[in-house]
């Protein structure tokens, strides 16, 4: 996958790409990122790449001129340009799932200041945010969505081991332990160290059903819970009465 980031400060990216996850996977040639500061495509002498906005306000507008001419410079026939905004549909595990299996090449445009020109969403194929507030930049939204994205790409980590993440099944992810078995008197379970994988595998699912119904019950309402499933939520709600 190609992964192109339009950013006023691509400065903020550099440990980002050269920590972890990100940096194994574009060393292994999984994903190549580049990012691309607009500021270099303003035909203003200044290099200005923001204007007041039409009719008053606040703040500053990013204008359509650098940011459209640089998109125009890389974007290619398969390309997929996702714009960095408050306005847009909250990014979502199934979204990240969707756009590592479908998108070869993904641009993401990062907004900043005030806002930016109307007329840029013309050129654009699809609007997200990663949460309800408002930050300075689109800049730390396209990292997160990035690194949800990569780390579901082949090679980057086993298979197993995202495909048990909280969302990835439509629940939080079951409790974890590692060693030693007992600290400061709280002690891991005796069903992990039985051995007996059928066992542990319900268990995990049980504690995956409460701790999903106690911090996330919207997942759960959305959910078509299988016999097995419904069998366990029902010891559950049992054991909490």
């Amino acid at each position: 996958m190609k992964i192109d980031i339009l950013s006023l400060f691509p400065d903020m990216f550099t440990g980002f790409l050269e920590t972890s996850i990100i940096k194994r996977a574009r060393d292994k040639g999984i994903v190549s990122i580049q990012i691309h500061n607009f500021r270099d495509y303003t035909h203003d002498k200044h290099h200005k790449v923001d204007d007041t906005p039409y009719g008053g306000g606040q703040g500053m507008v990013l204008a359509c001129q650098p940011i459209v001419d640089c998109l125009e410079a890389i974007r290619q026939e398969e390309s997929v340009v996702v714009l960095m905004s408050p306005q847009g549909k909250t990014f979502q595990q199934h979204m990240a799932e969707s756009m590592a299996s479908s998108i070869s090449h993904l641009i993401i445009i990062c907004g900043h200041y005030e806002g930016f020109d109307e007329r840029i969403r013309a050129f654009c194929d699809l609007e997200l945010s990663i949460g309800d507030y408002v930050l300075t930049g689109g800049e730390l939204g396209s990292m997160v969505i990035s690194d949800a994205i990569i780390r579901l790409l082949e090679g980057s980590i086993t298979k197993a081991s995202h495909e048990e993440d909280s969302f990835s099944q439509g629940l939080l992810e079951y409790p974890q332990y590692t060693r030693p078995l007992d600290f400061r008197g709280m002690q891991v379970p005796d069903i992990l160290l039985s051995g007996h994988h059928e066992n542990i595998r319900l268990w995990r699912l049980k504690q995956s059903l409460a701790r999903t119904r106690q911090r996330r019950p919207d997942l759960l309402e959305q959910r078509q819970l299988s016999l097995e499933e419904k069998r366990l939520m029902a010891e559950i709600i049992a054991e909490d009465e």
